[in-house]
């Protein structure tokens, strides 16, 4: 099976700034995932069109099953709030998405609170420091029904303040203590790969630069596992024609 990890900047494309649902389902079609993780993904924003990208992508990679959760509720520069999950049909959010096209057994929402203090940090674009404000994550779980049996995947997308992206990682791993084996996480995990890896405790099982899309240096987007799950042939990171990140794509399977 193929699992593929994806930041996708809410479906845009850094060449001409545009968001092209078509151009999203041809990218989503392309990595031909058996399981997908999307992060930054809208749901109902004007910026996106006001489409369902969640949808969008499902029914390009022909989903029997998919979930979106909200991290944030509302529109970038106007109300802009942590989602409760309780946002109505229609309403304008923000989160994650997980999609399989095997049948999902349970569904499982972690949510992960902000940093309340703002953080001096360090931007390479303007060459100063600036203070940074963190946003709520969440996290989704689904048991999957695979083709070699049960299996359990979590996506997210953690935060981009050192430390604190740490401290979501190990929370959100003692929350799938005691989840179905084999275990993946996937996601945006704003941090390299032995670090994720010794936060986690897991195993990573796709190793290759994701970020920036253009000329990728670092590997802030990951496959983890634990239990019987491994890799069977070459990660691949894909260079799609919208996001700033590379898809993460690794064949692999249980026993």
């Amino acid at each position: 099976m193929r699992i593929a990890s994806f930041n996708i900047l809410h479906g845009r494309s850094l060449d001409d700034g545009r968001v092209d649902v078509d151009r999203l389902a041809s990218a989503v079609k392309t990595l031909d995932a058996d399981v997908l993780g999307l992060q930054e993904v809208d749901r109902d924003q004007p910026r996106s069109l006001g489409a369902d990208l969640t949808a969008v992508a499902a029914e390009a990679m022909g989903a029997a099953d998919s979930r979106f959760v909200a991290a944030l509720s509302g529109t970038p520069g106007g109300t802009w709030m942590a989602a409760t999950g309780e946002e109505q049909p229609g309403s304008a959010s923000y989160g994650i998405a997980l999609l399989s096209r095997y049948p999902v057994i349970s569904w499982r929402v972690v949510r992960l609170p902000p940093l309340r203090a703002s953080v001096p940090l360090w931007s390479p674009q303007t060459n100063r420091p600036f203070l940074a404000r963190d946003e709520p994550r969440v996290a989704v779980a689904a048991v999957l029904d695979g083709p070699s049996g049960q299996f359990t995947v979590c996506n997210t997308h953690l935060s981009f303040i050192p430390g604190w992206n740490t401290a979501q990682l190990r929370q959100l791993v003692r929350s799938l203590e005691r989840t179905r084996e084999p275990l993946v996480l996937m996601g945006d995990l704003n941090m390299q790969r032995r670090k994720a890896a010794r936060a986690s405790g897991l195993v990573p099982i796709a190793v290759a630069p994701t970020f920036p899309a253009g000329r990728p240096v670092r590997q802030l987007d990951h496959v983890l596992a634990r239990g019987p799950l491994h890799a069977t042939g070459p990660t691949e990171a894909m260079a799609l024609p919208l996001s700033d990140h590379r898809a993460l794509v690794v064949p692999c399977a249980m026993g």
